[in-house]
């Protein structure tokens, strides 16, 4: 799938996947959203409280398995980390804050516009402008330092949870939180997530699909390769959702998301930025946790606890918009994203220093 009509397909088949999610029980414009979806797995082992969205969402379950299926057999499976893991908490925390701002990581936003979100349009204009803030340190030899190689019990890790979030999920005992009401309430059956979150995790392995890295890449290398790939998502699930009758062009009464367009374009800004400090999107890091990469776990645990942070301390807006918590934490997240970014932009690094970096 290395070829752009490779990768435009696997963008396709994630957007068919995505409608057809929705149509058989998943919220509206939420086919695949990872922030969303982690932010229901922290809800669901306990870490927040907000009973409508607690659920083990198969999805993200499938996505880490299909990555580490895929690597696997292609024999690409690294077990690496160990750089700057407590910033990479910090920052994968941040980013999570910055999407529920939003209401939705970068392929939410994608798929919010292909059922005619025009205020995921005003989020994606945030999101480039902070990709390309992310851009201006990597160019200032901005990098979280080396990572090294590490047993393969380490590279288990985190398909290892998921098999255990997957187990918990069947069984249901009774310390595992489901909400009755609102967007956790609400899900595909299990068969048809698992596989459709299997499938993504696949080809994205293999494609090494992600939005961020899409814009990055064309920005620094006139690259277009990833960036098609949430072209074929766009398109497949626009056609998907007008045909499921489920597309609504404007900024008003849209589902799940607020039109404070402020907000939208500040949120998208830290996840952008953020993203680009880390490496790669949520969607990225959960494929790398995958395939080995330990730094990506660590992200990704980074991710829920920052999920559990925006819902205990009213930091996640809603269709109702933003709070005052809310826009006060994304000014300090700025902040301290450009304090990461200045530390660790040591040197002016070369276009082969940036190269291996966002090859990581």
């Amino acid at each position: 799938m290395g070829s752009k009509k490779g990768i435009f397909m696997a963008g396709g088949l994630i957007g068919i996947f995505s409608a057809l999610l929705v149509k058989f029980g998943n919220p509206m414009n939420m086919g695949v959203c990872i922030a969303c979806f982690l932010r229901d797995i922290s809800g669901a082992i306990g870490l927040h409280r907000a009973g409508v969205v607690q659920y083990i969402r198969p999805e993200v379950i499938g996505i880490v398995l299909g990555a580490f299926i895929s690597s696997f057999i292609f024999k690409e499976r690294r077990a690496e980390g160990g750089s700057s893991p407590i910033t990479r908490i910090l920052l994968g925390a941040m980013v999570m804050i910055g999407a529920l701002v939003f209401l939705g990581c970068p392929l939410r936003m994608v798929l919010r516009i292909s059922a005619g979100d025009l205020n995921a349009v005003v989020g994606l204009l945030g999101f480039g402008l902070g990709i390309l803030i992310g851009i201006f340190f990597l160019n200032k030899g901005f990098n979280l330092k080396r990572t090294y190689k590490q047993s393969s019990s380490e590279g288990l890790a985190m398909p290892i949870v998921m098999i255990g979030l997957l187990i918990l999920l069947v069984m249901a005992p009774a310390f595992i939180f489901f909400s009755e009401k609102g967007p956790g309430s609400m899900h595909a059956p299990l068969v048809l997530a698992l596989v459709a979150g299997l499938i993504t995790g696949i080809v994205s392995q293999r494609t090494r699909l992600c939005m961020v890295g899409g814009i990055r890449d064309l920005v620094l290398f006139k690259d277009s390769y990833l960036l098609i790939g949430f072209v074929g998502i766009l398109i497949f699930s626009a056609i998907g959702n007008v045909y499921f009758g489920n597309f609504n062009l404007g900024f008003e009464a849209q589902p799940i998301a607020h039109n404070d367009g402020l907000w939208n374009f500040m949120g998208m800004l830290v996840v952008g930025w953020g993203s680009v400090l880390l490496g790669g999107c949520p969607l990225r890091q959960l494929i790398l946790s995958g395939e080995g990469n330990s730094d990506s776990a660590i992200t990704v645990v980074g991710m829920i606890v920052g999920a559990a942070i925006a819902h205990n301390f009213a930091l996640a807006a809603s269709p109702k918009g933003v709070t005052g918590n809310a826009k006060i934490a994304v000014g300090i997240i700025l902040a301290l994203m450009l304090v990461v970014s200045l530390k660790n932009a040591e040197f002016i690094g070369s276009r082969k220093d940036v190269n291996e970096y966002v090859e990581a």
